[in-house]
């Protein structure tokens, strides 16, 4: 369910350089729910939403790009943390993802294959991925901690324990 939400909330954005909502749901899914299933969440969403906006060989990137931040989530969240943190936490990932994704795109566009041109495609994509950690800063600062909140209530709600 997580996953189609996550989708969903990205088709809208894909006009917008970076700026991705469905970062945001994937890392709280992460921190509430763990990081087994943070990391699905993350992974589904780029499957899901592809169908959508396209398929391609950069999809499992994208899953692996979109999967981590949730499993590194579900780690976080086994601990109290400071929002801020986490705020700092989606930055971070603003940033990693970008930089996931220009392995592919270095791998599939750059040629020839030297540090020189390795290091152009990282400089050349600084816009892309400063846009995309403002937009995680933006959402996680305000919506993060509702959809936190709002997720553990579920989570609280729905839970069957053994006696």
């Amino acid at each position: 369910m997580l996953s189609g939400i996550s989708a969903v909330l990205r088709i809208p954005f894909s006009n917008f350089q970076g700026i991705q909502p469905c970062t945001t749901l994937i890392i709280c899914s992460g921190l509430v729910y763990g990081p087994i299933a943070g990391f699905f969440v993350g992974a589904l969403t780029p499957f899901v939403s592809n169908f959508f906006l396209g398929h391609g060989p950069w999809t499992p990137l994208q899953m692996i790009g979109w999967g981590l931040p949730g499993l590194t989530a579900g780690y976080l969240g086994r601990k109290e943390i400071n929002f801020k943190l986490i705020i700092l936490f989606s930055v971070a990932w603003g940033f990693l993802y970008g930089w996931i994704m220009n392995i592919w795109h270095f791998a599939f566009f750059v040629k020839p294959h030297t540090f020189e041109t390795f290091i152009r495609t990282y400089v050349l994509s600084i816009g892309w991925d400063v846009s995309h950690a403002i937009g995680n800063a933006l959402f996680m600062g305000i919506i993060g901690e509702r959809t936190v909140r709002i997720l553990t209530r579920y989570k609280k709600r729905f839970t069957i324990e053994r006696m």
